[in-house]
């Protein structure tokens, strides 16, 4: 089935471009998602006007991105949390932590979505963590974990 994507997805397409797709897939997660829609000519004309202003808010926004992403490269947080006998925390530090963490650091909104760990942060140590704000642009951070005392 060809559909016109509406949103960027992913691995899969940016909005506005028009791809082939899997039935299945279309009918059970693009489409009710609000993801894309099926590709006519009266819906591709109406997406090819969107694209173009889509472009200048994605080039815009990729600005914001790399200034905010020149900022973070010499970050470093620090986290705490309570250990076992064993030298495991009891919980994990989680991206979520570390974007309130971080948020309260730079005095503005944080993602936790931005934020990339293979895993939570289960035992105290130095981590570098990558902050992915779109797929052009990232940036690393040094997450200091240590134990509560």
């Amino acid at each position: 089935m060809e559909v016109v994507f509406t949103q960027d997805v992913p691995n899969k397409a940016r909005a506005g471009e028009v791809r082939r797709v899997p039935d299945g897939y279309a009918r059970n997660y693009l489409l009710p998602q609000g993801l894309a829609e099926i590709a006519t000519e009266e819906v591709k004309k109406r997406i090819h006007k969107i694209t173009a202003v889509g472009d200048e808010i994605r080039v815009r926004e990729t600005a914001i991105m790399e200034e905010l992403a020149k900022g973070m490269d010499d970050v470093t947080i620090t986290l705490t949390a309570r250990i076992t006998p064993n030298g495991r925390y009891y919980g994990a530090i989680t991206s979520t932590h570390i974007a309130m963490e971080l948020a309260e650091k730079l005095g503005r909104e944080v993602e936790r979505r931005w934020i990339e760990i293979a895993e939570p942060i289960r035992e105290p140590g130095e981590y570098d963590v990558t902050l992915r704000f779109s797929t052009e642009v990232s940036a690393t951070i040094h997450v200091n974990a240590e134990t509560e005392e």
